[in-house]
């Protein structure tokens, strides 16, 4: 298990975190109109994996704001929200802030995405929503970058993750 921090007080993370150069592990997901979505789905893009807990905090919506604003100037890259959020929490977030360069999935129905990402909360207040982190995935769906943040309240690296992006 890996450990993060949540205001200062340790939390536990269980999975391993896919890093450079590995294939990016499988994924079924559900998306805004509740229909399962994988990987497969979006093969021969690029995609930037923004993992959240919630929406609803305000952390996980500037990353999902700061996100939306890179990912309109990306070519053939899908940036992808995840988190335990029920799709239609999700869409309403979206639309009420006009975000329409990110599509939001949830783990609702396949909390397995949590472990094989190496995010799953597994100690704390928090226990069954997703650590925060970026994992970006090139066409081929090799990992190029990827970051647990170390404290859940701190956004993560924007940069780094375009950097990878070239």
């Amino acid at each position: 298990m890996t450990q993060i921090t949540r205001a200062g007080t340790p939390v536990e993370v269980d999975g391993e975190l896919p890093q450079s150069g590995q294939t990016a592990p499988a994924f079924t997901l559900t998306n805004q109109a509740l229909e399962d979505v994988t990987l497969a789905d979006y093969a021969g893009k690029r995609k930037v994996l923004n993992i959240i807990p919630s929406v609803d905090t305000p952390t996980c919506a500037t990353s999902t704001r700061k996100f939306n604003e890179y990912a309109s100037r990306l070519d053939n890259t899908v940036v992808l929200v995840v988190s335990a959020d029920l799709p239609f929490a999700a869409k309403r977030f979206c639309g009420a802030e006009g975000l329409d360069n990110v599509e939001t999935l949830s783990t609702f129905r396949h909390p397995d995405f949590h472990r094989a990402y190496g995010v799953a909360l597994a100690s704390g207040p928090m226990t069954g929503l997703t650590a925060r982190a970026v994992v970006v995935i090139d066409e081929q769906d090799r990992v190029i970058h990827s970051q647990l943040v170390g404290e859940l309240k701190d956004e993560p690296d924007y940069q780094a993750a375009m950097a990878a992006l070239g």
